[in-house]
């Protein structure tokens, strides 16, 4: 692999895609606490299940545009005449399943948060509060998934959420920071670190 940054990125986000670099320079693995951006992070990494991140990121903008900004208020309410205009958007990923994934998240969301309960809190709580550290060579050397990646899986399938397997759930992990998962050549590796609250 050649790097086009002095100290190398992970080997998984390639050297072509901007929006592929983009996404891994600026976003992966960098700790998010909004409990709002957790969801739309969660319920798109709900409708990557089965397909590669890239076609997500791809349509992304469109995903958000068709759902309201992912909005929950706005999402829980979707009814049948909302689903079938998302199932006739080219512009998102028109599965049914997924969809409807989406819409009991956002009433799931509103839930916990009209309980006192907050999202970002709860599903940081599974890493203790602080992003886990790894230390590898080779971004390949990363787990699938982890006992902390099956306990949130688990715990979010009980509160009545979809498409969040033990490995979709590392994904997101990785993805919104609770994991640095940034190969220790890649130059986001020590400047993720450095974002960790303590």
């Amino acid at each position: 692999m050649t790097d086009s940054h002095a100290d190398g990125r992970c080997g998984w986000c390639g050297t072509t895609d901007a929006l592929y670099i983009a996404y891994h320079d600026e976003e992966w693995g960098v700790p998010e606490y909004d409990a709002r951006a957790l969801w739309e992070k969660l319920i798109l990494d709900g409708f990557q299940a089965g397909l590669a991140w890239i076609t997500i990121l791809k349509k992304r903008e469109g995903i958000r545009d068709a759902f309201d900004g992912f909005d929950p208020e706005k999402v829980a309410r979707y009814g049948e005449a909302d689903i079938e205009r998302l199932l006739n958007d080219p512009r998102i990923i028109r599965s049914r399943a997924k969809i409807n994934a989406a819409i009991r998240g956002a009433q799931i969301w509103l839930e916990m948060r009209d309980n006192g309960e907050d999202f970002s809190a709860w599903l940081w709580s599974f890493v203790g509060g602080s992003p886990v550290q790894n230390d590898w060579s080779n971004f390949r050397e990363a787990p699938t998934k982890t006992p902390e990646s099956e306990a949130m899986a688990k715990a979010l399938k009980k509160r009545g959420f979809n498409f969040c397997g033990p490995v979709i759930v590392y994904a997101f992990m990785q993805a919104v920071g609770m994991v640095n998962d940034h190969q220790t050549t890649c130059f986001r590796h020590k400047a993720v670190r450095a974002m960790a609250r303590p």
